[in-house]
This record gives structure tokens, sequence and C-alpha cells, in this order.
């Protein structure tokens, strides 16, 4: 993902731009064991029955899943601020809002 703001230190909130800020290690590495395609970041952001059903289908819709969960991501400031508590949880809760709009 791309958004990037700063804590109080000046560094990066979300949690992959703050690993890379660390480490200079892009995440995914098998040192930090995360997917650095946006599919893989948001398959990992489903619970696991979401995850199933959507690593069922199509490559192509995936992508087009996973770019609306980073758009998701970058323009809800609500989630810029349970990012800061949680980067984990600021994911799951677009996830779970981008298959909320597909199923809608």
């Amino acid at each position: 993902m791309t958004r990037r703001r700063s804590g109080g230190l000046g560094r990066p909130v979300h949690a992959y731009s703050a690993i890379l800020a660390q480490s200079g290690t892009p995440p995914g590495d098998k040192e930090h064991g995360m997917p650095t395609d946006p599919v893989g970041r948001f398959l990992a952001a489903l619970d696991p029955d979401h995850r199933e059903a959507v690593g069922a289908k199509p490559r192509e819709e995936q992508e087009m899943l996973a770019a609306a969960w980073e758009r998701e991501l970058e323009a809800d400031d609500e989630l810029d601020t349970l990012d800061e508590l949680s980067p984990p949880a600021a994911e799951a809760e677009a996830a779970r809002r981008v298959l909320d709009r597909e199923a809608g």
C-alpha cells in the first residue's frame, strides 16, 4: 500500500510501510512472512471463510477486489484512526467493507 502518515516521530504508521521504514526490507519476504502483492495482502486481511471464497475467484476478480481494498484504506479517514491503533484491524475492516459492497 502506498498510504503513509507520520506518527509522532515522523515514522509511517501503516504496518507494511512501518516495517519497510525500520528494516529497509520490503514486507513479504521470509523474514516478515507477509505477502508483498496486493492480492496476497487483501487475502491475508480476510477472515478464513471469505479468504477461501475470494481465493476461488478468478485472479482478475481478486485483483479488482484488492484494488478496491487499497482504495478503501487510502480514502477513509475513519480507517486511518483504526490503523494507528491496529493496522490488521483496519485492513480487516476495509476488506469487510469491500466484500459488503460487492455483495450488496
